[in-house]
């Protein structure tokens, strides 16, 4: 069974995919931190963001055994810079095979990300689309960045935030939107456990 979840920055849908994965035993993926782990790499070497050449070539060859443990990739800044390497159709097609092979497992899956219901896997048996308003999704990054112990204020975040719907929702290459099949779930009014609450009713509902 493949559980695809996507939706715009800190709507929640990482949250929902880590339940649903410890929930049904599946294997879990946040697409994202490929995309952020291209980046750092990146910004690691003091190469430009707009290297396309250098971001595919560093995609190629990501290593991705460690993704989950490198705290480096939770941040504000790192998640903006994700966004302006995902928009290449190279680095996409890059990480293209490595998501998909991940779906395939046999025990199931659960990935999370922008395009996981359109391209990745438009195959899934279950498509969740996450939303929340901007403003409570730049609230919820915002708790969290304190919480690390991290500046941060909330107007630039929010500023942030709509940025990058922005970005990935006109981009020409895989754009975020929902499936045409998916099921929407707005987590704007819902607390984590709610949306979980309800993210389990849509699955229990569409499970084949």
């Amino acid at each position: 069974m493949i559980i695809a979840i996507d939706g715009p920055a800190a709507s929640g849908k990482g949250t929902l995919g880590k339940r649903l994965a410890e929930h049904y035993g599946f294997a879990h993926l946040d697409t994202g931190l490929l995309y952020r782990a291209v980046a750092r790499v990146l910004m690691d070497r003091n190469i430009p963001l707009a290297d396309r050449e250098a971001a595919t070539e560093v995609a190629l060859n990501l290593d991705v055994s460690h993704l989950e443990d490198d705290s480096r990739l939770r941040g504000a800044a790192m998640g903006e810079a994700a966004s302006v390497v995902s928009a290449y159709q190279p680095v996409r097609n890059a990480l293209l095979a490595f998501q998909r092979g991940f779906g395939a497992q046999a025990s199931g899956a659960v990935l999370d990300g922008r395009d996981i219901g359109t391209v990745v896997r438009p195959d899934a048996d279950v498509k969740l689309f996450i939303t929340a308003a901007p403003e409570e999704r730049a609230r919820r990054r915002h708790r969290e960045l304190l919480g690390r112990g991290e500046q941060a204020e909330y107007e630039r975040i929010l500023e942030d935030i709509r940025r990058r719907d922005e970005r990935d929702m006109n981009r020409s290459t895989a754009p975020l939107k929902a499936a045409a099949d998916a099921v929407t779930l707005d987590t704007t009014h819902l607390d984590p456990d709610a949306a979980f609450q309800e993210a389990l009713k849509i699955v229990e509902a569409k499970r084949p």
